[in-house]
């Protein structure tokens, strides 16, 4: 007697991905003032309105039923694609789900879980408590950060990244180059192409260069393009954090 085995190749996989992504947040739940300000916009940046995807932001809004199906329509009408919102209170996540949206719980909730979730301590001490040998301090530290260090140029068309910790590059990372890190993002050199620190969801990661021209940079998913940029840092050491809901660049000191 024999077994067949069904040896057909998987029809996918699921993979975690950290995927550049717009994030349009919303300060009026009022459709009609939301598509007077992208007519405006879609002057200044014809090139942005192009299939962008976005996530509707509405942790600013106190508002529990939103028209969301209406401000979707004005962003779909500008070439805009939004694909999930952020925030919001129950019966703006069903209407997400109903419209085939994602749904994101808000920043602040997603920073408390992960704090949550590394504060928890045993509520007692283990009976032997004598027998526990204690990690050494240098040990401990390493199982949390693992820093990889890149000496050379990232070339156009090369990934490096650094899955679980910083990385650190000494030298440029060319454009069409990508680095990605769990944590902070150092680059001794130019930085021209992509760079996504945090790429786990870390709000507190950075990214720190000695001349800025970056293609895109990127910090948990909340991320600027070249020219969104300000033209008098380009070419300068700067570092770029999350700071009260968006990207915060300033020079280097």
């Amino acid at each position: 007697m024999s077994l067949n085995v069904d040896s057909a190749e998987e029809a996918f996989t699921f993979k975690g991905g950290m995927l550049p992504m717009t994030v349009m947040e919303l300060g009026s739940a009022d459709p009609e003032r939301i598509r007077q300000q992208l007519d405006n916009k879609l002057t200044q940046s014809p090139a942005f309105f192009q299939h962008t995807p976005v996530v509707l932001s509405v942790e600013k809004l106190d508002e529990p039923h939103l028209a969301l199906e209406r401000i979707c329509a004005v962003c779909r009408d500008h070439k805009l694609l939004p694909v999930a919102v952020r925030g919001g209170a129950d019966p703006v996540r069903q209407s997400a789900w109903a419209l085939g949206l994602g749904w994101f719980a808000p920043v602040e909730e997603q920073r408390a879980r992960r704090l949550a979730s590394v504060e928890k301590t045993p509520a007692t001490a283990p009976a032997d408590a004598e027998a526990q040998v204690p990690e050494p301090p240098d040990a401990a530290l390493a199982s949390v950060t693992q820093t990889r260090l890149y000496r050379g140029t990232v070339r156009s068309g090369q990934q490096i990244s650094a899955a679980e910790g910083d990385l650190v590059v000494v030298g440029a990372v060319n454009a069409g180059a990508e680095v990605l890190a769990a944590g902070n993002i150092h680059v001794y050199g130019a930085l021209r192409g992509r760079a996504l620190a945090g790429m786990h969801g870390n709000l507190d990661a950075g990214i720190y260069c000695r001349e800025l021209n970056a293609e895109l940079l990127s910090v948990a998913g909340n991320y600027k393009r070249l020219e969104d940029l300000d033209p008098q840092l380009l070419g300068e050491p700067v570092e770029v954090h999350f700071y009260q809901q968006q990207l915060e660049i300033k020079p280097l000191s």
